[in-house]
């Protein structure tokens, strides 16, 4: 399964401040080289940001190869509209990308994230007040978080597609073209959906390639568009454009909503996975809607972005959105939910972790043996044998990938049973000998 984490193996180091990053302890560094265990990897860029050597990057296809297909067509988050000096209107934005050989669908994120909102709001009313907060699968890693440590948490996703692929799909059904798309975003779990997607068998976008490559592009190759555009303040921007922040979905939501509902907003890994123990608790009593984002202040803080999340942040909160909108518009949108583009066309399942066994027997013999192999351990949790923790180093060694000697301490232990044993055996004399050296 694809994870968005590329390795570029020259540049490791091996100095483990990656894997004590990884919240599903997916992240190895053997012979002095990390790896990824793709099946447990919820590609949420932590172990990019703790990079200091440049050895993980987001696994995006070749943009030598990208820039050949132009005219391409390309599908943004919405936090690309706010890496440039300009503001985050998305017609300047599309005047450059225009400028530079690429075809923005813009004019189909409207409907895309509208009927997305109005699926969200509309099935949060529907369900009695035991199946909530229902949980928002626009962030990805948040999805694959909750497939491998919450399963108790997975019916209260919504059944809703991300409103980028159903954009996609919109354009398609329009314009009748089957032109390649391509995906641009600053999140690594959002790039690997395109290439192993949840909730679908195959993702509308060809390819992906991260915001920051795409935004320099820009910047390198046009001037400011906003100087060549008459813009009449207060600026305005689609609604849509908010969802690059961390509210922006919840606001979304309550404004379709038949009734007033409760949301509740949580950003970055820590505090999005403490939130979901407290839910597996049943401590979100009285809350409909949970928007959980894995990056700090939602996509703007993506680690693929090129512009500052704190200066993104000051540039979507200075624009103005509406959400009146005319009777014929609310037709079409009636119709488009009717039609449930936007629904997710598999359920989404469990991830299950690694078994230390084919059968159930053998798995409680092998658990048996871990605790005891665990028990045998520091409990330091210092890295140095390459896993995250002294129980994953057991884990490990149970399944045949590790040994105890992995363990510095345990190797310091045996290095000095076995120089006190030299030592011992360096004062014995053979029997033919005396003490004093005589035969």
């Amino acid at each position: 399964m694809a994870h968005g984490v590329k390795i570029m193996e020259p540049s490791c180091r091996g100095c483990v401040n990656c894997i004590k990053s990884c919240p599903t302890e997916a992240m190895r560094v053997i012979e002095g080289k990390v790896r990824i265990l793709s099946e447990i990897c919820i590609a949420c860029g932590e172990c990019i940001r703790r990079c200091p050597h440049r050895a993980l990057l987001l696994e995006e296809d070749e943009w030598d190869y990208v820039l050949s297909k132009r005219p391409m067509v390309v599908v943004t988050d919405p936090s690309f509209c706010a890496q440039f000096s300009w503001p985050p209107v998305p017609e300047l934005t599309a005047q450059a990308l225009f400028e530079l050989g690429f075809e923005p669908i813009f004019d189909e994120y409207e409907a895309a994230y509208d009927v997305t909102a109005l699926a969200e709001a509309r099935a949060i009313c529907s369900l009695p007040d035991t199946a909530k907060p229902l949980i928002s699968t626009y962030c990805p890693a948040v999805v694959r978080l909750i497939q491998i440590k919450f399963h108790e948490l997975i019916p209260h996703l919504v059944p809703v597609e991300s409103p980028l692929e159903t954009s996609i799909d919109l354009w398609r059904a329009r314009t009748r073209r089957r032109d390649p798309v391509t995906l641009v975003s600053s999140c690594p779990a959002r790039i690997a959906m395109v290439r192993s997607p949840v909730g679908r068998d195959i993702s509308s976008a060809e390819f992906a390639i991260s915001t920051s490559k795409l935004a320099r592009e820009v910047l390198i190759g046009s001037g400011d568009p906003s100087k060549k555009v008459t813009i009449n303040l207060p600026l305005q921007a689609p609604r849509w454009v908010v969802w690059a922040k961390t509210g922006g979905e919840s606001m979304h939501v309550r404004n379709f909503s038949s009734r007033p509902i409760k949301t509740l907003e949580v950003d970055g890994l820590r505090n999005v996975i403490n939130l979901f123990q407290e839910m597996e608790l049943g401590k979100l009593k009285g809350i409909d809607y949970v928007e959980a984002r894995a990056c700090d202040l939602g996509c703007i803080g993506g680690i693929g972005n090129a512009e500052s999340r704190f200066l993104s942040r000051i540039k979507i909160d200075n624009i103005k959105v509406s959400f009146d909108m005319n009777e014929g518009y609310q037709n079409k949108l009636e119709s488009i939910y009717e039609a449930k583009i936007w629904s997710l066309r598999e359920c989404i399942v469990p991830i299950e972790q690694m078994p230390l066994g084919e059968d159930l027997a053998r798995a409680m013999e092998r658990l048996k043996q871990l605790h005891a192999v665990y028990a045998e351990l520091p409990h330091l949790d210092c890295g140095t044998c390459g896993r995250p923790s002294c129980r994953v180093m057991a884990e490990d060694i149970i399944r045949g990938e590790g040994s105890p000697d992995d363990c510095i301490f345990r190797l310091k232990e045996r290095i000095a049973d076995l120089s006190k044993e030299i030592y011992e055996l360096s004062k014995r004399l053979v029997h033919t000998m005396t003490s004093e050296g005589k035969s």
